[in-house]
């Protein structure tokens, strides 16, 4: 397998929805593999297809020693109560905000076999599927900052030379 570049704030494929995927075979395992090898070389816990360019709804992530598990079309169908934590981003490296979420989340949706498969996750777990599936919809970290932390994010990214100027 081979790893993906991963896409950085400003491409235009974050900023897209995925489509649903149609067919679960050979290739989509292929595709979670090489996802996963990306994200372990980028040191995260999760990817979302979009990330490497890919417009399927998609992701993979890794907590600890887990074994890494591979997410398709999913859906969150129930969420409760709300945690802060500081959030990062493999599309935005390096920058970290506090952000509220749900503490806890049912996500649905279906394995590389094809299987429907029900995940109750909470803290972080809960978090990292939320921000995947953030990227699914064609949403950044950024949405979620409020106006003082955008101009902070902005200016951050501007002195990177990652965004243009306005």
């Amino acid at each position: 397998m081979s790893t993906y570049t991963i896409r950085l704030f400003g491409d235009p494929v974050l900023t897209q929805p995925a489509k649903e995927v149609a067919d679960v075979d050979g290739r989509l395992a292929n595709l979670a593999e090489s996802m996963l090898e990306t994200m372990h070389a980028a040191n995260g816990l999760g990817l979302a297809a979009p990330q490497v360019g890919v417009q399927k709804r998609m992701f993979v992530y890794q907590l600890g020693d887990a074994e890494p598990v591979t997410v398709i079309n999913p859906t969150i169908v129930e969420q409760r109560d709300e945690w802060e934590f500081d959030e990062g981003c493999l599309s935005i490296p390096g920058l970290f905000f506090p952000i509220v979420r749900p503490k806890e989340i049912h996500l649905k949706g279906y394995d590389l076999d094809g299987r429907e498969i029900s995940i109750e996750a909470d803290e972080l777990e809960a978090r990292c599927l939320q921000h995947e599936m953030d990227h699914l919809d064609g949403r950044l970290l950024l949405s979620l900052l409020d106006k003082d932390q955008k101009k902070q994010a902005m200016k951050e990214l501007r002195r990177r030379g990652q965004l243009d100027e306005a």
